[in-house]
């Protein structure tokens, strides 16, 4: 029996390098989760960035 991951559509991307951390990448996630969309943020190594992310197909 196989296993399917879940897709995820990335939302936004924010540098990690940010004066800020990771404050654009949570407030733009904040907002998304105000509208009604299951948004949260991950880091993503190999790319040095936050992604804000949704579990669900939103685009």
């Amino acid at each position: 029996m196989a296993t399917v991951a879940p897709s995820r559509t990335v939302l936004e991307r924010f540098p990690a390098g940010h004066p800020r951390g990771s404050w654009p990448a949570d407030e733009y996630a904040a907002t998304q989760r105000a509208q009604g969309l299951d948004a949260h943020v991950v880091m993503d190594l190999r790319t040095d960035q936050f992604l804000v992310v949704t579990d669900t197909a939103t685009r």
